[in-house]
């Protein structure tokens, strides 16, 4: 499948990235990524080792495309779970050292 990434056009195939990750160590997920094999990696990181350029020269969005296009499953950046919002009372309780019902 072509696709393009950094404005440059690329051939790529389900196997040959396949073949390009393997014996890659994942580095730390902190943003999207995308499961190849039973690995989870950043998108950048598959973008650097398949297109061979430097991570800042595209962006998450056109490897997220191109994998997706591919058949890979891609996980979006996980949401941080909201806050426990105390109401005045227990936010007095806290302050005064008394436990805190929820």
């Amino acid at each position: 499948m072509r696709c393009v990434i950094a404005r440059f056009h690329f051939e790529l195939t389900r196997g040959g990235v396949l073949e390009s990750m393997k014996g890659i160590k994942p580095e730390p997920v902190t943003g999207a990524s995308v499961i190849i094999g039973r690995r989870h990696y950043p998108l950048k990181q598959v973008g650097q080792v398949i297109t061979r350029q430097d991570h800042r020269d595209f962006s998450a969005g056109e490897v997220l495309r191109a994998m997706t296009q591919l058949g890979f499953t891609c996980r979006a950046v996980p949401k941080a779970a909201p806050p426990d919002i105390l109401s005045p009372m227990q936010h007095a309780s806290v302050m005064l050292g008394t436990p805190v019902t929820v």
